[in-house]
């Protein structure tokens, strides 16, 4: 299940972009906390925190309890906007998180066993055809990854969502396909260069002679 953290957050009486690029001015960003049946929140957290979060990974299936003047909202990040030329965020989306709700969230997968698959002995490469998959999960247990064993794949075998278990209350938002997560590649053939194959000597050439190139034959000098 996923870690749950605490931000400290302050709440925002006056929207609009004028007074976003004030709090951005004062060292904070932006967000607002939506859904749930209640109605939108404006706010502001600290930059340097934020910042921090984002960029350590699974920001956006990480549970929140949003804490803003000692009342708490658990919540999980839906969306954020980062500047277009220096990456630093601008701006975050929250979803408020009822109990025994559900949620779509994209869930990364991980793949283990690596150096026991047969096919990656023979010299095959793991083929990720979904580096996470979209899953309905319950608000209360969103889970951090999805483990998936390729130790028994050879190659051009592959592994599909139905071999999969997920965690309980998760399924696939996509139920009408046995998608394939991963398989393991054939190992590519390296063609001949054209230069290799120049340097080749060609088939029925005489070998030149030893201690030299070979010299033509002298004509025959006419008969008197």
């Amino acid at each position: 299940m996923a870690e749950t953290k605490t931000l400290a957050a302050t709440a925002r009486s006056v929207g609009g972009k004028g007074a976003a690029r004030s709090v951005r001015r004062e060292g904070r960003i932006p967000a607002v906390i939506y859904g749930g049946g209640d109605p939108a929140q404006s706010i502001s957290l600290e930059w340097r925190e934020v910042n921090k979060l984002i960029y350590a990974g699974h920001f956006l299936t990480t549970i929140y309890d949003i804490d803003v003047g000692g009342a708490k909202e658990r919540v999980i990040p839906r969306d954020y906007q980062l500047d277009r030329v220096t990456d630093r965020p601008l701006h975050v989306d929250f979803l408020r998180l009822k109990a025994g709700s559900t949620l779509r969230v994209a869930i990364p997968v991980h793949f283990i066993n690596q150096e026991t698959s047969p096919g990656i002995k023979k010299g095959g490469t793991l083929n990720i055809v979904r580096h996470s998959i979209e899953l309905k999960v319950p608000a209360d247990a969103i889970p951090e990854a999805i483990t998936v064993d390729v130790g028994q794949l050879d190659i051009v075998e592959s592994v599909h969502i139905s071999a999969i278990t997920l965690p309980p209350g998760c399924k696939p938002v996509d139920t009408q396909h046995d998608f394939t997560i991963a398989t393991i590649a054939p190992p590519v053939a390296v063609a001949e260069t054209p230069a290799a194959a120049a340097a080749a000597p060609a088939a029925g050439a005489a070998p030149a002679a030893a201690g030299g190139d070979a010299k033509a034959a002298p004509a025959a000098k006419p008969k008197k």
